[in-house]
């Protein structure tokens, strides 16, 4: 399960800003952001199955997955995580790397995955978990989105929060710089819990409260689980990417950021 606020080509400075928090058992083995596929992939990645939640690369585009909340899943099925990874990999348009994915959409359990090429201003959307009357590949509209364990822009009470902070600090800061690291203890540290009555009602009472918080730390029958990993990411009109991630290592919180340059012209 993640969480993630995003802004799509409406700031002044930045034509994408994003924060997202990535939730995990805490016994599963994970990598910080590193560069990684020779140098050409930055983000974290699962140690145990390969992929990742939140990656980029030099040529200007990025992606992100959440799972979706549900209750029946497939047991053989292909790794949600390599998504990312093989989008980065593959030089394809978003719009065509995700009509080839909706061709197997049905070997993976459910989930939702934004893909962006930020040099031809181009951002999708991916789920194969649509609404009755929706599509699996939407093109994302410039503006403010929240993406969590439902369809884009789902009125969960978590994400209509973070929506609202996340609008109320871009107000604070303005036309400026954004401090990435004071904005993630702002918007993505938030412990609130909602009333029971009015969440999803897809898993039991105590884990869906337990599952309100955008920040979550819970301990369950398969152990702890919650908030592992919180990620910032800009681009910047001129090229400039910062990547900013606050990970926890042996129960301590770390950080790192790592700063690069891409060609804001295609080919």
């Amino acid at each position: 399960m993640c969480i993630a606020v995003f802004m799509w080509e409406t700031h002044p400075l930045y034509p994408f800003i994003l924060f997202l928090n990535r939730d995990e058992y805490h016994k599963r083995p994970t990598e910080p952001l590193i560069w990684w596929e020779g140098g050409e992939i930055l983000g974290g990645r699962d140690a145990q199955a390969g992929g990742t939640w939140l990656a980029s690369s030099r040529d200007g585009r990025l992606a992100f997955i959440t799972n979706f909340r549900e209750l029946q899943s497939i047991p053989q099925a292909k790794s949600r995580g390599n998504l990312p990874v093989d989008f980065l990999q593959s030089k394809k348009k978003p719009i065509e790397f995700a009509e080839e994915v909706v061709k197997e959409a049905d070997q993976y359990n459910g989930f939702n995955l934004i893909l962006v090429d930020v040099r031809s201003k181009s951002m999708v959307y991916l789920t194969n978990r649509p609404e009755k009357t929706g599509n699996f590949v939407t093109q994302v509209s410039p503006g403010i989105h929240v993406l969590s364990n439902a369809n884009l822009d789902s009125p969960w009470l978590k994400a209509q929060r973070l929506d609202h902070n996340f609008k109320e600090v871009l107000t604070r800061y303005g036309k400026d710089e954004l401090p990435l690291k004071e904005m993630v203890g702002q918007l993505m540290m938030d412990t609130t819990k909602d009333d029971s009555s009015l969440l999803p009602h897809i898993y039991s009472p105590e884990t869906e409260y337990d599952l309100s918080a955008i920040y979550i730390d819970t301990t369950g029958p398969q152990g702890r689980y919650g908030t592992r990993n919180q990620s910032a990411l800009t681009v910047k009109s001129n090229g400039e990417v910062c990547f900013y991630e606050r990970y926890l290592d042996k129960d301590r919180w770390k950080e790192n950021t790592i700063t690069y340059q891409i060609e804001m012209t295609t080919k």
